[in-house]
């Protein structure tokens, strides 16, 4: 079958094919159409800026109707003006001159742009408009789409945090009973860790240059030398919400990038770690889904109910922190001055945020499905005695009993404790009666700690 129709049934990739209608906010940003329109808004401003600055007689201000009539072209821009752009680089085989050609086109549309169609695109590589619009279509994603998402998340995680603060939950180090946590705290672990992150991703300057072929204003000073470049740039990008880079070849290096994508992977990373631990803790009863009608766990075995959102989110989040990191270390490397080897890779960007798109819309229907199972909890405790093993030991410790640690691996490790047996062993502890009774009246359940109050507390 040749010349198949683009649908979520023919996409090659999963992003806009199998899970499109998680990742359809992304393409207004992401897509060629996005890339495209945001050149178009770069070169736009730039028009504007030195129309409006004073250091160029031969640039007279615009009138209010036609900086209007550019306003407007860029508040109107749609996939029939993008269109014209792709029809136009069929011919020039070159994106960026082909936004240049399709302005000019537009400024024919106004008699006061007719004439002034070369201070388009003037004194600029290519890669004055490409840097600008990639850090603008990043800058845009952070504040509409990855920002909001990291929201939603925490405000999942801290519901359940909160719910569970005082709920015991027996811990496992290295796979084995270990000291219990509550819930509520192991949620709050991992909400405490997200939140980090994102505090670093809301500050995490993003930068721009516009300063021609090698980053020198060479044409720049050569045709107007009387005009401060360094300052009329840094204030061009600045208004566009970005921050001035004044040290770059023909390329802006990329470096913030690299730093946006690592700490993507780093919030993913935590994402994938929470993802596998829930995993587990289905598995072995702690949480049971909710069923919704009509879904099949198996095709094969009728009773289950697979953790799949946790599985499909792992799987997304480690496509995208593949995509990521490979962004984050091929960026910032160019040969001499500029290759274009970049240019491609770039591109992939909207793949990257698509898969972890699609892993956190999992993760929330997955987390929204969970059903803790409290007996199971206070099961797995009443069958964990030994755990109070530590606190037998340090309290030994305290009162110089000699070899506390040994004495306790000789009565717990590899048997089965009850609280009889440790019962009868405090008894024989030659410690005071006060701290007699406070280990007597220890339970795994009740040994949890600060977990509670922690829980509580950051909730607060």
């Amino acid at each position: 079958m040749t010349g198949m129709q683009l649908s979520s049934l023919t996409a090659v990739s999963s992003v806009d094919g199998r899970y499109a209608s998680h990742t359809t906010p992304l393409r207004e940003i992401f897509s060629e159409y996005g890339l495209i329109r945001y050149r178009v808004m770069v070169e736009v401003r730039w028009f504007q800026a030195l129309a409006a600055g004073s250091e160029f007689p031969q640039l007279e201000s615009l009138s209010k109707p036609a900086d209007a009539f550019l306003d407007e072209l860029l508040e109107n821009f749609g996939l029939v003006d993008a269109q014209r752009v792709k029809d136009i680089e069929a011919t020039t085989n070159h994106d960026v001159k082909a936004i240049e050609y399709y302005l000019k086109a537009r400024f024919e549309e106004h008699p006061e742009l007719d004439g002034l169609s070369e201070f388009i695109h003037f004194a600029c590589t290519s890669e004055d408009i490409n840097n600008l619009a990639y850090a603008l279509m990043l800058r845009t994603a952070r504040e509409q789409i990855l920002l909001p998402t990291t929201t939603n998340i925490a405000h999942a995680l801290r519901s359940m945090q909160e719910a569970f603060a005082d709920l015991p939950m027996l811990s496992r180090t290295h796979g084995q009973p270990a000291s219990p946590t509550t819930l509520g705290k192991e949620f709050g672990n991992v909400l405490a860790r997200l939140e980090r992150q994102t505090e670093q991703f809301q500050v995490q300057t993003i930068l721009g240059k516009i300063n021609g072929a090698v980053g020198n204003f060479n044409a720049h000073i050569a045709v107007c030398p009387e005009v401060d470049w360094q300052q009329f740039a840094q204030t061009f990008v600045s208004s566009l919400g970005l921050e001035w880079n004044p040290w770059t070849t023909q390329i802006e290096p990329h470096d913030w990038l690299a730093e946006y994508c690592h700490i993507l992977v780093r919030y993913h990373t935590i994402l994938i770690d929470l993802c596998r631990d829930i995993w587990a803790y289905i598995s072995i009863g702690y949480f049971g889904q909710t069923t919704v009608d009509g879904e099949v766990g198996s095709s094969t075995m009728p009773h289950k109910v697979n953790p799949i959102d946790f599985e499909n989110a792992e799987g997304n989040l480690g496509v995208a922190n593949a995509l990521l990191n490979h962004l984050a270390e091929k960026l910032p490397v160019s040969r001499w001055q500029r290759d274009l080897s970049d240019s491609t890779v770039l591109r992939t960007i909207g793949t990257a945020v698509g898969h972890g798109s699609i892993a956190y819309a999992s993760l929330l229907k997955g987390l929204g499905k969970l059903q803790v199972n409290e007996a199971v909890l206070e099961r797995d405790l009443e069958r964990s005695w030994e755990v109070l093993a530590e606190p037998i030991q340090t309290c030994m410790r305290l009162y110089g009993i000699e070899n506390p640690y040994e004495k306790l691996k000789e009565l717990t490790r590899g048997k089965a404790i009850s609280a009889e047996i440790l019962a009868t062993f405090i008894a024989t502890l030659d410690i005071p009666e006060n701290a007699r009774q406070q280990l007597l009246a220890l339970t795994p359940a009740a040994y949890t700690g600060n977990a509670a109050d922690m829980a509580r507390d950051f909730s607060e």
